[in-house]
């Protein structure tokens, strides 16, 4: 097994091992002293796992509820959570007792914001099962749901008390999640991983997936641990999603996923950065043929008016002005702070 420590106000580990599905209840005895666990999932992921996971914890003696919904981006929003929280409390869940989020980046963004929230506050474990989740969502405590104006704008930073990565989920993903998950693997090859970058370019990281998931999440663990409530540094994990969300809220969160859209916001962003002297030219071209050898977009027909009219509701904008993620090469990364009425012309290419 592998393990990354999380050094935050309320440390945890990371766990990496296949079959850790089968162990998951060994590990919420040795953590807590709860009686309860609910386990949150969606109507995708349930089906294949939630049996495996709820026999593991009643096993150990865990009372066990479930709460299973419809799967899709769509569903992220407020009323979602309303009914986490009629479940939770028609199962009497107390502050000593667990929600487990069973699922991709979806369901731990919701399933954390639950338990966040709930009795104000009580302890989660994330056991993530889409690429994505285990490279990136399922680290560092961002919780929360979507509203129309933009993405991620209600939530709260609640830090689970473990990650329970079992790397064998990726075997029932379709190629579309898998590339999903790529989008994020390459974003952290940009921002601060060269060699990364390089493995991904010259090696096909399905091959050694483990790996590639170990350094992704020691990446954000490194970077968590020095700003746990995004000051700083942590900003930099923000690579390629502004634009990125700006286009799925254009598509009011559907018919593009995350990974795919934070893809074409990375191409657009650091062609920006090249226009304006900033970036290292051919970064753009370097990004762009990794994106497309894992089968990511690296364009959209939206007008950067609207892209920057979207980015306006995001959640990184303060007062007259917006962070934006550049990069000065691969592997090297900042935050550059645009006025607001100057987004459309600093983006456009």
């Amino acid at each position: 097994m592998r393990t990354v420590r999380v050094d935050t106000g309320k440390p945890y580990d990371i766990c990496i091992e296949r079959g850790i599905l089968d162990k998951c209840g060994e590990y919420a005895k040795a953590l807590s002293k709860a009686e309860k666990v609910t386990i949150i999932s969606d109507s995708n992921v349930a089906p294949l796992y939630m049996d495996r996971v709820k026999n593991s914890l009643e096993k150990e003696g865990f009372k066990v509820a479930t709460h299973i919904f419809k799967a899709g981006e769509e569903q992220k929003h407020l009323g979602s959570i309303a009914e986490m929280y009629n479940t939770l409390a028609e199962f009497s869940m107390t502050r000593k007792d667990i929600v487990v989020a069973l699922g991709g980046g979806v369901v731990g963004d919701m399933a954390g914001f639950a338990a966040a929230s709930y009795l104000r506050g009580i302890d989660f474990i994330q056991i993530p099962t889409s690429l994505l989740s285990q490279v990136d969502s399922s680290v560092g405590g961002k919780t929360g749901v979507d509203l129309p104006q933009g993405k991620n704008l209600v939530g709260a930073f609640h830090q689970p008390i473990a990650v329970l990565i079992d790397p064998d989920t990726l075997k029932t993903l379709t190629d579309d999640y898998i590339c999903d998950g790529m989008g994020e693997v390459i974003k952290y090859g940009c921002i601060k991983d060269e060699k990364l970058f390089e493995n991904l370019e010259n090696q096909n990281a399905l091959e050694h997936i483990e790996d590639i998931i170990e350094i992704c999440v020691s990446i954000k663990r490194d970077v968590v641990n020095r700003d746990e409530k995004e000051a700083g540094e942590r900003k930099l994990l923000n690579f390629g999603h502004t634009l990125g969300h700006a286009i799925e809220k254009i598509y009011n969160f559907k018919g593009i996923s995350h990974g795919m859209a934070v893809a074409i916001g990375m191409v657009l962003i650091t062609k920006a950065g090249e226009k304006h002297g900033i970036t290292e030219k051919g970064t753009a071209d370097k990004i762009c043929a990794l994106c497309k050898k894992y089968g990511l977009p690296t364009s959209d027909k939206a007008a950067f008016e609207q892209m920057a009219q979207a980015a306006k509701g995001d959640k990184k904008t303060a007062g007259s002005t917006i962070d934006l993620v550049l990069l000065t090469k691969i592997g090297d990364s900042f935050t550059k702070k645009v006025e607001l009425s100057q987004l459309c012309d600093f983006i456009t290419t």
